[in-house]
């Protein structure tokens, strides 16, 4: 009778363990994402913008509230454990996106060197499902516009990396009539060498174009 009790009470004590857990488990992973980190920030400096404009009565840019939904969505995003970007290539022109590293050998030390790697995508196509696409490269002779959705579009310098939040879809298109790149997400991230391990070219749009392209993509 004492063993069945002394089961009886180890079994309610390790029941006690596997459904307490959460209450001191660490904090979710996302909240230490640097990508997670900036948005975050940028929303409460938004949203204090917005309570100052409602407190003064005065109306709140259109432009900025639609910022402010879209950086909502992307923290979104990411809280709900989507680990994964997606790039679409619209341009008319191969487009070089930044992918994860290449399975090479531990002594390639070249390819080491970066965080992540440079593939190509055909135009019209779309970067594979679960696949992480980080971002996008610009030639040194592309044409783009500022990525910001309240500002006035300013051509951006070239080359340039254009970083994007995992969760979030970033297209990328050539304007019919400026023949500027643009793209669909006002919140993407212009990175330089100094502030991201990637390998930014100083290469042309043409020597692009003669490379075959090699980014995993969607089947039609």
């Amino acid at each position: 009778m004492k063993l069945f009790k002394s089961l009886v009470i180890a079994l309610v004590i390790l029941a006690n363990l596997v459904f307490a857990q959460p209450s001191f488990a660490d904090k979710p992973k996302f909240i230490k994402n640097p990508e997670y980190i900036e948005i975050t920030k940028a929303l409460e400096t938004l949203n204090e913008a917005k309570n100052s404009q409602a407190q003064l009565e005065t109306a709140f840019p259109e432009e900025t509230q639609k910022k402010i939904d879209e950086l909502e969505f992307q923290k979104y995003a990411l809280e709900t454990g989507r680990t994964w970007g997606q790039c679409r290539n619209e341009t008319g022109k191969t487009l070089a996106v930044y992918g994860p590293k290449l399975d090479l050998d531990d002594d390639d030390d070249y390819q080491n060197a970066y965080s992540s790697t440079l593939y190509l995508l055909a135009d019209g196509q779309t970067t594979k499902n679960n696949w992480d696409c980080d971002g996008v490269y610009l030639a040194n002779d592309a044409q783009a516009v500022d990525l910001s959705a309240n500002q006035q579009e300013q051509t951006l310098e070239v080359p340039a990396a254009i970083k994007i939040a995992n969760g979030t879809q970033l297209i990328v298109k050539t304007n019919p009539d400026t023949a500027a790149i643009e793209f669909n997400l006002p919140t993407a991230k212009v990175v330089k060498a100094d502030e991201v391990n990637w390998f930014i070219p100083n290469v042309s749009q043409a020597l692009i174009d003669t490379r075959v392209p090699d980014a995993p993509t969607n089947k039609s």
